[in-house]
């Protein structure tokens, strides 16, 4: 295969994948990890990807319509919701952060009674307030259309007073090595304030997630007890999530769902 081939297949692979690891590279193409590499350095430096450790993410890292994220995988989040809610006790106190994941877990907890709810989700915190006894807190700041969720420095000003039993956040994405990623550092600050405060850390995340990239680094797996999933995750992606401390949660959706 001539190289400028192979680097129009690589650039292919990254921009259809959005983001992709050279690992995902190399079993599509069976050339060589370094050849690899120099083809991303060299595709990086003609502005055509953006480099990462262990891989590249497309130009176009913007996060797709909150519309197109509710349907997407729809079975798959439900799943994540009921396993997630399995965790959650009558009467705990959780933050929770945006995304449609998280809101899959909100509706799985409609049925729990005195939680304490700290969000920035709108549509979450709409939910369960007002519902079997809750105490509900709207994290303050601009609302952000794209994720119908607040944002910014009031947000995390909010946060920064409260303690929890569980936090429950997203992912844009789950790097190989296991770092939760995000597409805005907004949302990053939040998710990652929301994983200091409170007492034991889920990390929902659907199997599209992990082994990718997003533009903004939060905090590695190795803060959550949970990364909660919808389908077994790949070998080495697993063994690294493992030997961060971070105990996997699967499951399949029902057949036909």
């Amino acid at each position: 295969m001539l190289a400028e081939e192979r680097q129009n297949q690589i650039l292919s692979l990254v921009n259809t994948h959005r983001s992709i690891s050279v690992t995902e590279i190399q079993k599509q193409l069976l050339v060589s990890r370094e050849t690899i590499r120099r083809d991303l350095l060299l595709l990086a430096e003609q502005r055509k990807v953006r480099k990462t450790h262990g891989g590249a993410i497309s130009l176009d890292t913007s996060e797709p319509e909150l519309a197109v994220r509710l349907v997407t995988n729809k079975p798959g989040k439900e799943l994540i919701g009921r396993l997630a809610a399995e965790l959650i006790s009558d009467g705990a106190s959780v933050m929770m952060g945006a995304g449609t994941t998280v809101q899959s877990v909100a509706q799985a907890l409609t049925s729990r009674k005195s939680l304490t709810i700290y969000t920035n989700c709108i549509a979450s915190g709409s939910l369960l307030a007002g519902r079997n006894d809750n105490r509900v807190y709207l994290l303050g700041g601009e609302i952000q259309p794209r994720n119908n969720a607040c944002m910014g420095r009031d947000a995390t000003d909010m946060l920064s007073h409260y303690h929890a039993d569980f936090a429950i956040v997203g992912a844009g994405a789950i790097s190989p090595d296991g770092c939760v990623m995000d597409f805005s550092r907004e949302e990053g600050e939040l998710n990652k304030l929301m994983m200091t405060s409170a007492q034991t850390v889920l990390v929902a995340a659907d199997h599209q997630k992990l082994g990718r990239f997003a533009p903004v680094r939060v905090q590695s797996l190795s803060a959550a007890a949970y990364l909660v999933t919808d389908i077994e995750p790949q070998a080495d992606i697993a063994e690294a999530i493992d030997g961060l401390g971070t105990k996997i949660v699967w499951g399949r959706p029902a057949a036909g769902a």
